[in-house]
């Protein structure tokens, strides 16, 4: 049995405070990743929190994309799970280009997959 999807796992350093603090530029970015993706947008929910940062979630028929942001450290976590054909790494990479990251770090997960019970 293959694995049923991947998950990658970001954080993303030196993006700049304005875009991170952008509710606007948060939902393009996601829209951007998602259509790189090939993933199908079902629904897209932004929260703006009081003084600064945002969470946004994507809800996927392929799963989901979140992201949260600390725009005062320069610093956001995102979550890109794709089921199926998506291509999740093309959508990482337009998600880092679109909040200008200048450092990240990706870890990948195949989810579902099979675990050896001896």
């Amino acid at each position: 049995m293959k694995p049923l999807g991947i998950h990658l796992i970001i954080d993303g350093w030196q993006s700049p405070p304005s875009l991170l603090n952008d509710a606007d530029h948060i939902r393009f970015a996601l829209t951007q990743a998602v259509l790189a993706g090939g993933a199908t947008l079902i629904e897209l929910a932004v929260h703006q929190f009081n003084p600064q940062g945002l969470t946004a979630t994507a809800t996927l028929a392929e799963s989901h994309m979140t992201i949260h942001t600390w725009p005062e450290l320069g610093f956001f976590a995102a979550d890109i799970f794709f089921c199926g054909n998506g291509d999740a790494e093309a959508a990482m990479r337009v998600l880092l280009e679109c909040l200008q990251a200048q450092q990240s770090r990706v870890r990948k997960l195949m989810r579902g997959e099979p675990v050896d019970v001896g």
